[in-house]
Parts: C-alpha cells; structure tokens; sequence
C-alpha cells in the first residue's frame, strides 16, 4: 500500500460521511495475494451491543447484557452472540460494536444496563460467551470501554484514579476474557485513567501495557471523538484506528495529522504498518474478504427511506424465539405468596397464574406501547413500557410487543381485561383495580447515555435517583390498597427501592423483569401463567439506599473531575458484605416455581485449579432449572472480599430428579494480582467455598489448602 491507503486504513471517514456508524477510505484497487485477488471493502462499524441500531428497519430488538446476565446461562449468552452476528453479517456490517463491559460500579450509572452489572466474573462469562457466537458467523467483536468508564456525568474528560491491583481483578477481567476469546477489536473510552486519556493510554493500549501483555492480537480504536492532542501521541501510545475520523466537538480527528507525522519520523513507518496489519487481520481471519454481504443500509438515515436503505430483513423467526427465551429467563421472582384451593388445587392468589381468575386489571404506563418514533434512534423517551435504556446502546424497538397487548390476547377466552395504563394515575390505577380477582400493576426505571447531552426526564444518562419513575412506588401501592391479589412488575435498568412496598400483604408476586427487548410481553406471559418456570438471578443486589453500595455518582458543576476509586475490590455485595449490611434482596437471589436441595459436596483442589461435586436434586412439585452459584473465600492475608462469585451453572430438572454437578475453578481464578511481581499467584492458605442459591443463601460449604 501506498502510504495514502495505509492512512485511509486507519481513519474514520467523518461523523456525517459514513454509511455506518463509522467506516474508513480502503484503497481503490485491488490486491493478488497467493494467487488470490483480494479487494478492501470500507469496513463498516456499527452499534450495537444489543443488537442493530441505525441499520433500517427489519431487525431484531434483543435484550441488553444486564437481561442476559440475569439468566446466569452460558448457552443463551452464547446464542445471542450467534443472532446478533447473524443480522449483523445480513446487513453487511464488518465489526459489531460490542459487548459493552463496563462494570455498574454505581447502580445509578447511565449504561450499567449495556454491560453485565456489578461482577467480574459474571461480566467475564458475559464477554466470552458473546464474542465466541458473534465471530462465529464471520462478524468481527469490539469489546468496549477500555477506561474504566462507569457513569455519563463528565464522561468526556473525567480522571479515574484506579490502582493496579484493583484495575485488574476487577475492571480488567472482562476485557481479559474477551482476549481469551481472540476478539477483533477493543474501544478505547472518552474519560482519562490515571491523569492520561484513555486513548493515548500506552498503560492500558502499548505494548507493555494490559492489553498488549494479555496477548491481545486485535485491533485498538477510539470511541467516536475520544482522541486528543497529537496524531503521534495517539498512535505511539497504542491507537490503531480514530473513528470517526473528524473533529466532532468532544474531540477527534487526530489522525488528520497522521501522514504529516509520519513524514516527519514522529511515526515510523513500521508503526503504522502495524496499525494497518492488526486492522486487516481479523478481517482476513473470519473470512470477511471471501462472500461477505454488500452493506445494504445507511445509517444517515434511519428511518430506512434513504436509496442505500435496502432494508434487507434479517429477522428470523429463531430469533424472535430466543429474545422472548431470554426474556422468560431473566424474569427474576422476587416474591410469590402462592394460595391455593384445597378443593380444586389451583392457584387463587399468586403465581403461576390460573384460568380460574375472570377480572384482570393491568394499571401502569409501563404496560402499553412505548414511543416508537423517539429520538432518532436513540429511544430517549420513557413513555411506555421499557425494553432497554437510551442512547448508542439502544436498539431498533419497532417490532416490541407490550405487556397489554400480549396480556389481552392470551385470555381473551377466558378472562375480561381492564386497564389504566396512559399514565401512572394514582386515581384511575386504583379505581381499575378494586374488586378484580387480579391487578397486574407495572413500573420503571430507565438510564442511558448522555452522548451530546440527551436528557431525558432530567436525567443526563445517570440515574439522578434509585427511584421507580412516574410515582411508581405509590401506584403500587395505592393498586395493593384496593386488591387483594396484586402481581408487581418492574421494568428497570437496575436496582430500585422495594421496601416500603414489598412486604405489603395484597402483594403476591413480585417479578423484576429488568429490560426483556422486544418481546417483553410473551416473555411475561410465559412466566406469569406457568409456561416457563421463572429461573432469573438477580445480577446485582437491591436495597433502597444508595449508600448500601459504597460510591457514587460524581455530578456537580466542576468539570472533569478526578474520582478516586478508594472502594477498591469492594462493590455491590463485596461491600455490602464487608460492612454486614443486608439488602432487601440480595446478588444472585431469585425463587423458582419448585424448590431444590444441595448434598453431598466433594472437593479436589491443587494449585493448578479446583473442582466442587455436588447433588442437585428437584424436590418440588414441576420441572425447573436452578442456578447453583460457587463462591471463593480467600486465605485471610490475600486482603480479598468475604466471598467472589467464580463459578455457577444453570442446571434443568424434572420433578424428583437429581443430578451430579461439578464447578471448576481455573489457577487464575483462585489468583490474586500481585503488584510487586506483575503477575498472577494463588495465595497460601485456607481458602472457603461456599455453593449456593444466592450470595446469601449458601447450602454448601467446604474448604481447601494450597
């Protein structure tokens, strides 16, 4: 290449000059390579990590990773990795923006709900799973943000002060479960670490930096103008490629310079051979250059009238299958106070449901139809039922089917339905209700992105409280007042105050179905009537006070200020663990329409790695599936959390059946990060292992020595 196509290589085209999101000016010829011609398309990049945003209509609106999270099942991660891959590829797009992986250091951050929630671990799985079924179909990952970036207030220049140790046992371990997964590529974030911006950040991005060290063979590039002062910084640092390639205001267009720097010797030529070859290599590894669609749609016009807008449908019905699967199986049953009569056995208050109940009141806004013209692709309305938060993470929501639509139409043979669900009346809602066999009440919490400072309701991405919107803690509880049979759904992007409500005697059930995607109403439906038994797990904890979760948001009005990670380790239930408090519920809880026993616990163990045997066994009435959970105690001196989640598994079983299950635990994963030696060592000691439903209820313990 000539040294113009190598800098059209490595540079976006321009915020408004991209078809995609971004793209980059390949050379204009051809190359024979062994015999073989091989032409450079310009490889198209794209949110989103929930699947196509922008891409014209005809595709699918799947859960975000906190839903998939909540699932605590690998095979569905992966699947969904597998879908969005295969829409991506249909519509010709290259690189799929995502997993996002940022941990929810703070329940309030405004994208907590695009990564996995609060866990290393559990976000490690996440990123694993997903990447291996997206670049299994041929669609290059870019794993996102490389920071750690964790709230929107000040995103744009705010200083993370993190320490080594606690940099790599937990805001690192994602993004080094994606490399185990050779994904393609990693977005560096807006906000600076440790006094230097992230994308000029040889600590995280060089050669000898995390990345690089972890054997990273992929691609770097910058999130959408998060570049700053020289192209030589930029490129010596660890840059491989500025998107999108022009100054957008918050930053961006370094690589303008680029050429000028390499003729000056500020670049090498080698350096920038470099950059060219890691971007090509994926490309040319999953195949891309051989049959790989035409990109088919413009992201300058979303609403898919443009003539580059072919609006090729990628949906397929296996799809919409698995989001409404997913949705069902992040369904978390928070509550179920289940009567029954003793003539007939079926179910008079509590779940699952029962064609017995003749009146049903569905009350709250959350119910109906969400705007589906909001925001030019960006979903920043909350006027509606909530499927997924606002911003580059959203997704397209048109084919979304509400709660009251799939409610309505699957008892239309034998249940009469009423409604008040235009607004949160805290007059109409009740009235609705009273006297029905049933009262379905629904409420939300939503966050987002704050981008070029998209606010909605006040709220500028983060979550400006942990509060329901809408008044919605006092819906409930005006519906529970008038109804003696009154279900609570809560849509939401994370925790949100229960406690004034939840222990309320008309309340039967309880299921936070946190943001299903677009099938959010058959998904409820299958829970709610018993077609599925509920197996969600909650991926983070719940209580009422943010103070339960030790940090907060930093808003203010000085910009850009430094945040001093001083919790370390401890997050959500690490602290609360650390300082004995007792959410209203806790990391990993979630009920099942059956019950399930622990027994018979063995353990091997060596320095090298440590399997945990048990038996499962169903002792209810109906199948279900149940989440073992495996959480590690290390040695005393190793200054670890009480207990970190390093294992669990997601077991199916019939009634009465039992099964042997086994729980490995890699070297690295009984490691601690030594800063002295820069390197990973399992601690001497006596290490705890603890197996159970919940960090909180644990039915196994056992211990080993190394």
């Amino acid at each position: 290449m000539t040294l113009d196509e190598k800098i059209g290589m490595v540079r976006g085209v321009g915020q408004f000059s991209s078809r995609c999101v971004g793209n980059i000016s390949p050379p204009s010829r051809s190359f024979v390579v062994s015999g073989t011609n091989i032409t450079i398309p310009p490889l198209c990049f794209n949110d989103g990590p929930a699947g196509i945003r922008l891409g014209g209509s005809n595709v699918t609106g799947f859960p975000p990773a906190i839903n998939v999270a909540a699932t605590f099942n690998r095979s569905m991660m992966y699947a969904r990795g597998v879908a969005i891959g295969e829409e991506f590829r249909g519509k010709g797009i290259h690189v799929y923006l995502g997993p996002a992986v940022d941990i929810m250091r703070n329940p309030k951050a405004g994208r907590g709900w695009e990564g996995f929630g609060p866990d290393p671990y559990l976000g490690g799985e996440g990123a694993y799973q997903t990447i291996m079924g997206v670049q299994s179909v041929g669609v290059s990952a870019c794993t996102k943000h490389l920071g750690p970036y964790n709230q929107e207030h000040w995103r744009y220049g705010l200083n993370v002060n993190v320490d080594d140790r606690t940099f790599r046992e937990l805001y690192w371990w994602p993004f080094m479960k994606s490399v185990e997964a050779n994904v393609s590529a990693l977005m560096c974030a807006y906000n600076q670490v440790n006094g230097t911006s992230s994308c000029h950040n040889a600590a995280l991005i060089g050669e000898e930096g995390y990345l690089r060290s972890e054997g990273f063979q992929g691609f770097v590039v910058s999130d959408w103008g998060a570049t700053h002062d020289s192209a030589a910084d930029n490129a010596n640092a660890g840059l491989d490629m500025e998107q999108p390639g022009d100054y957008i205001l918050i930053g961006g267009g370094v690589y303008a310079g680029l050429e000028a720097a390499v003729d000056l010797g500020e670049v090498t030529g080698a350096r920038l051979n470099e950059m060219v070859t890691r971007i090509l290599t994926p490309w040319l590894r999953l195949g891309q250059d051989q049959g790989f669609p035409e990109t088919n749609f413009n992201a300058q016009d979303p609403d898919g009238t443009d003539a580059l807008n072919l609006n090729v449908n990628v949906r397929t019905d296996a799809h919409t299958a698995l989001v409404r699967q997913i949705g069902s199986a992040s369904a978390v049953l928070l509550k179920n106070n289940r009567t029954t009569s003793t003539a007939t056995g079926t179910t008079i208050r509590g779940l699952p449901l029962s064609k017995s109940i003749k009146t049903i009141a569905v009350v709250g806004q959350d119910a109906q139809q969400l705007n589906l013209d909001c925001g030019g692709g960006l979903n920043e309305c909350n006027d509606g039922t909530m499927i997924i938060g606002w911003g580059s993470g959203s997704n397209n929501v048109e084919f979304t089917v509400p709660p009251i639509d799939a409610i309505t139409d699957f008892v239309q043979d034998f249940a009469t339905v009423s409604s008040d669900i235009t607004s949160n009346d805290l007059t109409g809602g009740p009235a609705v209700a009273e006297g029905k066999d049933l009262a379905i009440v629904f409420a939300n919490a939503m966050s987002g992105e704050l981008g070029f400072y998209n606010i909605v309701d006040g709220n500028e991405g983060d979550r400006n409280d942990l509060d329901l919107w809408w008044k919605g803690g006092s819906l409930i509880e005006d519906v529970a007042a008038v109804c003696n049979n009154t279900v609570v759904v809560i849509h939401s992007v994370g925790p949100v105050p229960m406690s004034s409500w939840n222990n309320h005697p008309n309340i039967t059930a309880i299921i936070y179905a946190g943001a299903p995607g677009e099938q959010t109403g058959p998904a409820l439906i299958d829970v709610l009537w018993g077609a599925v038994n509920p197996s969600g797990r909650l991926p983070f904890s719940i209580d009422d006070d943010e103070a339960s979760y030790g940090t907060s948001i930093v808003y203010g009005i000085d910009p850009f200020p430094v945040i001093d990670y001083t919790e370390g380790l401890f997050l959500d239930y690490r602290y609360m663990d650390s300082q004995d408090i007792t959410p209203v519920y806790e990391f990993g809880y979630g009920l099942s329409y059956t019950t399930f026993s622990y027994s018979s616990l063995s353990v091997e163990a060596s320095a090298s790695s440590a399997s945990f045997s048990f038996v499962l066994t169903n002792t209810g009435s109906v199948e279900g599936a149940e989440i073992p959970q495996l959480y590690l105690g290390f040695p005393s001196s190793a200054g670890e959390p009480d207990k970190v989640l390093r294992g669990f598994d997601n077991i199916f079983l019939a009634s009465g059946e039992k099964q042997t299950v086994t729980v490995t635990v890699s070297q690295k994963e009984m490691s601690i990060w030594d800063v002295v030696s820069q390197a990973w060592v399992v601690p001497s000691g006596t290490f705890n292992v603890y197996i159970g439903a919940s960090i909180k209820d644990i039915r196994l313990t056992g211990t080993f020595t190394i």
